[in-house]
């Protein structure tokens, strides 16, 4: 690999402040329906557009300055609206902005409020339609008292002299604008129709009888399919405001082809990683037909015949491949034909699957006297040029044996026994390997450890390669030692189960990755590992600290996974529920801008799904493990499996012995594992007390 494959050109000093990602208190609403990607900015630090709307190809990744709405020398200027009372203009100011999402709309919907004189102004934005690109913006004005003149409209894309708004004492009025994406001379660019007005002495839908106004053309809605996805409801606001946020803005982030940039405005680069995690998420969330089309392209197009992936859009050499990858897309494709029963597509591509599996137990891979998996590539990409050494790391050995667990139940439930029982054989070995090896397992002091080399060594610190052209300014370039442990990655093994979540090798890990929780920083939130090896920014990472909170939930730590969650909803982002990658400065460039990253909303739904909810089905029927945490109360929520509905009720139960389940009046017991349900053939309301 060369350094350099992590450089950007990109320059946020270079242009209109809009161009800049990490503007000061700043939040970005995502919506979408992979035709159009758009983001809705509200900035109250001054520095940018208060309120502006960016509005994107999500075929065409790219930097926030490549938005078709960013203009070089305005920024977002173009994209604000303003009202104008009495022939003076009022548009958003910093400090009067509020936005936020809102609960229980057909669509996902951002509803920003601020001030225009004696008028009150609310701006809504979705993205209603199914088939079509476009952007609905929905203006409304109320009179708080007497105004001192007509009322109109300005900007954001109106005829220059602005549209007049029937506006008297205490009255109301609103006008709809669609932000529409066209392709105009072989690019796209957008246009902006006014498609309806309402006021004083206006029929409530009759069209507006202005030039250029159009009605609303048909389409078919989208109200459907987000009543179709997966709900949940808690006593903590804050928590339900998290899953909101991620199950509004997940599906959002994939185009209709299945494609999704790793973090938006920062890589323009994907990963079979990163997907999968996605994949998982959107099956879970009720989306079947998505993360399908996921799954299917990642197997048709970043999985080599060979059987090797692609990561930041490239494959790699031996030494430098990510061998996690096979194994996490194992995991998703067995995730998603247990919730959905759908092995049809998988089955069709079989020789893929199978070359998935096989490719990490070749012999270049395999150690010889452990039997386990060796490169010089770690989970978070760093490789040789950083100072990792030919080794074994941790989440090469989990990630590929708990894939090949699931890939051989999913070989099993398709029929293909020879596969099944090479893979569980495989998975075994690799397990016990990592965990028990008396020289090369993956333990030390009591706790998981990260990485090993061939000799047995335990590599504890990393040193960089002094040609390696990094800049000034990252840890990594300090004095060392630069240690490798602890690692947040090293606690994905208790969120899965793969060991005794509340065994004495988890509790000593969960312990020393502790360490990570403010370390060079005072605000909160988990490095992704200790901050003297960052080659980056160091910085707490969203995604990284809710690894942690979902081993927390499985191991009983609920106070650490209380503060995981009070955490993002306090840090920057957290009001729209759309956190950069991390929490450090950025030195941009050589380094990209940091960016919104999907992953982190993927993670949300698995924490609140999986672990929260407890919900596991499989080819045989569902587990239902709810885990609710220490003073949440009742959850609920309505999932899909399947074709069917399950509706979830959960309470704590008032003893051990009352733990069980009534499923449509039929009682359940509670055994080692949690309640198990047959596979629904109706819909199906399970109340649980746990």
């Amino acid at each position: 690999m060369e350094i350099a494959e992590h450089f950007y050109a990109d320059d946020p000093a270079i242009g209109h402040p809009d161009v800049r990602t990490r503007l000061p208190d700043t939040d970005y609403f995502f919506l979408g329906n992979g035709l159009v990607l758009a983001a809705v900015q509200v900035c109250r630090s001054g520095e940018g557009t208060p309120l502006g709307l960016l509005i994107m190809d999500p075929e065409r990744f790219g930097p926030k300055r490549a938005a078709l709405t960013c203009d070089p020398e305005s920024g977002l200027g173009r994209t604000r609206v303003g009202v104008e009372v009495g022939g003076e203009a009022h548009f958003p100011a910093p400090g009067d902005l509020l936005g936020e999402w809102e609960a229980d709309r057909d669509v996902p919907t951002v509803r920003v409020t601020w001030h225009a004189g004696g008028v009150g102004v609310e701006e809504r934005f979705s993205c209603p339609d199914s088939h079509r690109p476009r952007i609905a913006r929905e203006i409304r004005l109320k009179a708080a008292g007497p105004l001192p003149g007509p009322v109109a409209l300005l900007g954001g894309g109106l005829p220059p002299d602005g549209l007049p708004l029937e506006l008297s004492r205490l009255g109301e009025a609103a006008a709809t604008l669609l932000n529409e994406v066209r392709v105009v001379e072989g690019r796209p660019a957008v246009e902006t129709r006014i498609t309806s007005l309402r006021g004083a002495g206006r029929g409530r839908s009759e069209p507006p009888d202005l030039p250029g106004a159009v009605p609303d053309p048909p389409d078919r809605p989208l109200t459907g399919y987000w009543s179709s996805l997966a709900t949940l409801r808690t006593p903590h606001e804050g928590l339900n405001r998290l899953f909101l946020a991620a199950r509004s803005q997940l599906p959002a982030a994939v185009d209709r082809r299945g494609r999704m940039d790793g973090s938006i405005w920062q890589y323009n680069l994907e990963w079979v990683r990163d997907q999968s995690h996605v994949a998982e998420a959107l099956v879970r969330l009720g989306d079947q037909e998505k993360a399908r089309t996921v799954l299917l392209r990642l197997l048709d197009e970043m999985v080599s015949p060979e059987g090797d992936t692609v990561d930041s859009g490239r494959r790699r050499p031996a030494q430098d491949v990510e061998l996690d990858q096979n194994g996490e897309l194992l995991s998703a494709l067995a995730t998603y034909v247990d919730w959905t029963g759908d092995g049809e597509p998988v089955l069709a591509r079989w020789d893929r699957v199978r070359a998935l599996a096989s490719f990490p137990l070749q012999d270049r891979f395999r150690h010889e006297a452990s039997g386990l998996l060796h490169n010089r590539r770690e989970y978070w990409e760093r490789h040789g040029d950083h100072g990792i050494q030919d080794g074994f790391e941790l989440m090469s050995q989990f990630a590929v044996a708990l894939g090949l667990e699931d890939a051989a139940r999913l070989a099993g439930t398709l029929g293909r026994e020879e596969d099944r029982e090479r893979w569980a054989r495989a998975a075994a070995g690799l397990k016990h390997a990592m965990l028990e090896d008396p020289r090369f397992r993956l333990v030390e002091e009591g706790r998981l450890i990260k990485r090993r080399g061939v000799d047995g060594a335990w590599q504890r610190t990393i040193r960089l390669e002094p040609a390696s052209g990094l800049p000034e300014g990252i840890p990594l370039r300090e004095e060392g030692p630069h240690f490798l442990d602890p690692d947040t990655s090293s606690v994905l093994p208790i969120a899965h189960g793969f060991i005794a979540p509340r065994g004495e090798l988890a509790r000593r890990t969960l312990a020393r990755v502790e360490e990570l929780w403010n370390q060079r920083w005072t605000g909160g939130g988990y490095g992704r590992y200790h901050a003297s090896s960052e080659p980056d920014s160091p910085g707490a990472w969203p995604f990284a600290s809710l690894f942690v909170a979902r081993a927390c939930v499985e191991a009983g730590q609920d106070d650490r996974v209380w503060r995981v969650l009070n955490w993002l909803l306090d840090t920057g982002g957290g009001r729209a529920g759309s956190w950069f990658e991390n929490d450090g400065p950025r030195i941009s460039p050589p380094y990209p801008q940091v960016g919104i990253t999907p992953w982190t909303w993927a993670e949300v739904i698995t924490l609140c799904v999986h672990h929260l909810l407890g919900v596991r089905p499989d080819a045989q029927g569902v587990t239902l493990r709810p885990r609710p945490l220490a003073g949440l109360g009742e959850m609920e929520g309505t999932l899909r499996v399947g074709s069917r509905r399950l509706h979830l009720v959960v309470r704590p139960a008032p003893s051990p012995e009352a733990r069980g389940a009534v499923a449509d009046g039929t009682r359940l017991p509670w055994g080692d594992g949690g309640v198990r349900l047959p596979l629904p053939r109706s819909d199906v309301r399970v109340e649980v007390l746990c």
